[in-house]
């Protein structure tokens, strides 16, 4: 790497990637992203929020080399946030200009972006790239005005579809951005919808991308007749509409298996509601598992169940992470047409989407995928190849070292072009 470009990826820059916890069980995709650009030849460094409270890690985490700065959560005392405050006043170029914001939103919020701040500034971080817009991305940005460093964020779902988002919040987000990537065009087109052209002249959509060689493509011509799903057991994954689809297949005497494989706060209800169903001897609930062992689940199943809905708060997925996984391994995938499942599974092509909320339309093209081998090839197939053009994680990783090497836009906002004119 030469002093021109400390990234050594050809964009110029030392990246302090911020999110909210790291490591997250559930958070592959984080973690793929990171790995694929460092494979790039890209200088990262990792600054989480919160400290991990998963108990089990992905294997994958091993691989990662950028160091990791938990920065202090809650429990300060008065005299030291004071003493944070006066540090930052002395040491950052921008603070006068960021107080009122870092006043605005919730104490701690406000402390953890001046301590980043001056990480950035002692570490010689060039750039800080935020996943999720909601507190990573407040947090970030404030940095961002404090010392002038640019920076961006990936928006997913949650983030920006749930509905206790504030939009003004999030324009405001938008607007200050060297670039904003989301994973899917049904993002962008909704961030456009609610946000303004002028607010998201610099958002690009930009897919999530998995590790091809890690995930072998073989045909399911011969397995098992189990559906696999994979999730957190909340209400957006639709799990409850697969429990019902299985009823109405063991209804009909089929000899099928499901393995859910996830945990989360509707793990109780989802067991009460198989066992009311008579469904003790069909579904499997194998909580959090590794990623290996997802993988090796998923690649010996007939069929992976995506059958996600919008929730009654407006929460929903944004692309799962584990139909291109299933995709990958050339398990045929059956999902329904929320945000951008479209953009992958594309119906009777790449997989078969069923409207949400539908156990029997579920159970039918479920059905038909148990009972038709060569269907269950041409989807697995195509699917494949579609993963392999649009999904791969080193072209994910190309595209995030472009835009990171775009020069500043026009219209920065003017707390942080201050900011930034006092380092010149």
């Amino acid at each position: 790497m030469s002093p021109a470009d400390p990234a050594g990826d050809g964009s110029g820059h030392r990246v302090g990637y911020v999110v909210k916890m790291y490591p997250r069980f559930s958070e592959t995709f984080v973690v793929n992203e990171i790995l694929a650009r460092e494979a790039a030849g890209a200088d990262v460094e990792i600054f989480s929020l919160r400290p991990p409270v998963d108990p089990r890690f992905h294997a994958t985490l091993a691989d990662v080399s950028a160091p990791v700065t938990w920065i202090p959560h809650g429990g300060r005392k008065v005299a030291d946030l004071w003493a944070l405050l006066a540090e930052g006043r002395r040491r950052l170029p921008g603070f006068g200009q960021a107080l009122p914001e870092l006043l605005a939103v919730e104490a701690d919020a406000g402390a953890q972006a001046v301590e980043l701040a001056l990480a950035v500034q002692e570490r010689g971080v060039t750039h800080l790239h935020a996943h999720f817009a909601s507190v990573a991305t407040t947090v970030a940005r404030l940095a961002s005005v404090c010392t002038g460093v640019p920076y961006s964020f990936t928006a997913h779902a949650k983030d920006i579809f749930h509905a206790d988002v504030d939009r003004a919040d999030l324009t405001r987000k938008l607007t200050g951005a060297h670039h904003v990537v989301t994973v899917s065009d049904f993002n962008a087109d909704h961030l456009r919808a609610i946000c303004g052209e002028a607010a998201t002249r610099r958002l690009h959509r930009v897919y999530n991308g998995i590790d091809l060689d890690a995930f072998t493509f073989a045909a399911p011509k011969r397995r098992a007749p189990t559906v696999v799903a994979v999730g957190r057991l909340v209400e957006k994954k639709g799990f409850d509409v697969l429990l019902h689809a299985c009823a109405v297949l063991a209804g009909t005497g089929r000899a099928v298996a499901c393995d859910v494989v996830g945990g989360g706060p509707l793990e109780s209800d989802l067991r009460a509601l198989a066992r009311r169903l008579g469904l003790d001897e069909v579904v499997r609930f194998h909580g959090p598992l590794p990623q290996g062992e997802v993988r090796d689940l998923v690649a010996t199943g007939s069929v992976l169940a995506a059958p996600c809905v919008v929730g009654e708060d407006g929460n929903r997925d944004g692309l799962p992470t584990v139909l291109l996984e299933a995709m990958a391994l050339g398990t045929p995938c059956v999902a329904t047409p929320i945000t951008g499942i479209p953009e992958v599974v594309r119906h009777d092509d790449t997989g078969l989407l069923v409207p949400e909320r539908d156990p029997g339309a579920l159970a039918a093209a479920v059905a038909r995928l148990l009972d038709d081998e060569p269907l269950r090839v041409r989807l697995a197939s195509r699917a494949r190849a579609l993963v392999e053009e649009a999904f791969d994680g080193r072209r994910q990783a190309s595209r995030l070292a472009t835009l990171l090497a775009e020069p500043e836009p026009a219209g920065t906002d003017a707390p942080r072009a201050r900011a930034m004119a006092a380092l010149s």
